[in-house]
């Protein structure tokens, strides 16, 4: 039990003294937060244009979280420095020797940086939520509106998930070229592009971001046919991040530094 104390504390050093890593978590926030205000402060003064079919499913929580489709850009630079960085600097040959349990190893890497990435999710959704329902104005929710507090913590869950999972496509990888390079095609074009045909809609739906963002949801889309709700969403990111460190931990115990 004290070897993995110190093996956390070995971990938070790493994390901590590498300066991209902790400005990765500040532009996440920042860009969240300042991108859903002003998405919310456009939406208030269009609101009186809007048709009767988009006032009626105007979701003022899931707008005031806009911005996250840009935030987690850095949660996914996040998830894949924290874990390739020893990788790139030839570090981990050293770690390893240090801490041969490599479940050890990375189960304490992750373990900090997910903590790490969770404080700043939930800072990150509750300032998203309450600036952004102040750019509304009367248009806004309350976080006591029924189904509002479920999405904001979600909102926090959701960031934190594209962090681990990001870290388990690392572990797979190594190389932060590589796991970028897969990852931020793989979110913001392949994702999209699937869940916007009509003939590849439904696999869309099974793909991490797609399913993990209905959490944040209070009023469903128009025509919404998802077949799961909030929660079972959620549960569905969830899958895909423990299936991908687990595949990382599997190689990592497979294969040398």
């Amino acid at each position: 039990m004290a070897a993995v104390s110190q093996v956390l504390k070995s971990e938070w050093t790493k994390i901590r003294s590498v300066r991209s890593t902790v400005w990765t978590l500040g532009i996440a926030l920042v860009v969240t937060v300042a991108l859903g205000a002003l998405i919310c402060l456009l939406a208030s003064n269009d609101f009186g244009t809007m048709s009767p079919r988009d006032r009626a499913t105007f979701d003022a929580t899931a707008i005031s979280f806009a911005g996250m489709g840009l935030g987690q850009l850095a949660m996914i630079v996040f998830g894949v420095l924290v874990v390739s960085n020893e990788y790139s600097t030839g570090m981990i040959r050293t770690s390893l020797a240090a801490v041969p349990q490599r479940g050890t190893f990375l189960f304490s890497k992750v373990a900090v940086a997910t903590l790490l990435a969770l404080v700043v999710s939930f800072v990150t959704a509750f300032l998203a939520f309450f600036i952004g329902q102040a750019m509304l104005g009367a248009h806004a929710a309350s976080l006591g509106d029924r189904g509002v507090l479920r999405a904001v913590v979600g909102g926090g869950l959701y960031m934190t998930l594209i962090a681990v999972f990001s870290m388990g496509v690392a572990t797979m990888l190594r190389s932060p070229m590589l796991a970028l390079g897969i990852l931020m095609p793989f979110f913001f074009l392949i994702s999209t592009v699937l869940g916007n045909v009509s003939a590849t809609e439904k696999i869309g739906w099974y793909l991490p971001d797609q399913a993990g963002q209905k959490v944040m949801q209070v009023v469903p889309p128009a025509g919404d046919e998802v077949p799961y709700g909030p929660w079972g969403g959620f549960a569905v990111m969830v899958a895909w991040t423990v299936a991908a460190l687990v595949c990382g931990y599997v190689l990592l115990k497979r294969r040398d530094a």
